[in-house]
């Protein structure tokens, strides 16, 4: 448990829908206004947007509960592996507007497997070059891959900023 940092302006876009442009009438083809939404129904789209983000990963989080203070987002809830509540933090972290994760996750397994080191991808890498500098190893790439899906869809489609897990080695 702790505050994770990330950066804020990297990741996946999913509040960008939220600011999207007003959309043209069909009729006369002008800019209809943007309806006013309040900051409270903002949060709860952000919320709800974020809580979608955990849901894609497949992982059973009891008690989950979500907030956002300012540019924080506070998870809490209650996992049964190490590696559940790691692929949590980094969903949450990995997504543009959150620049920090406080983590409030219990991992209710009575022997919890060693903690992942985080590792912000640098412009040049690739994860078998970074697999060669955290496993001496380029071909251990597909151990990064694993641990990092369902977040990462494809090897080679990693970027600057993002921050992925690095299990320990077995």
């Amino acid at each position: 448990m702790g505050l994770f940092s990330f950066l804020k302006d990297v990741g996946e876009q999913i509040f960008e829908q939220m600011d999207q442009q007003p959309k043209k009438n069909p009729t006369t083809k002008k800019d209809l206004p943007k309806p006013e939404v309040s900051a409270e129904e903002q949060y709860r789209q952000k919320i709800q947007l974020l809580t979608k983000v955990i849901k894609k990963l497949g992982i059973q989080i009891k008690d989950l509960d979500l907030s956002m203070q300012g540019t924080t987002v506070v998870v809490s809830g209650e996992v049964q592996e190490q590696e559940e509540r790691e692929k949590i933090i980094l969903a949450l972290g990995n997504v543009a507007g959150v620049s920090a994760v406080d983590d409030r996750i219990m991992v209710n397994t009575p022997q919890p497997k060693p903690e992942a080191t985080f590792y912000e991808v640098k412009k040049g890498d690739s994860l078998s070059k970074i697999a060669k500098a955290q496993y001496g190893d380029p071909m251990k790439y597909k151990i990064i891959f694993e641990a990092n899906q369902p977040m990462l869809s494809n090897p080679d489609l990693i970027y600057p900023g993002q921050i992925l897990r690095i299990p320990p080695e077995k």
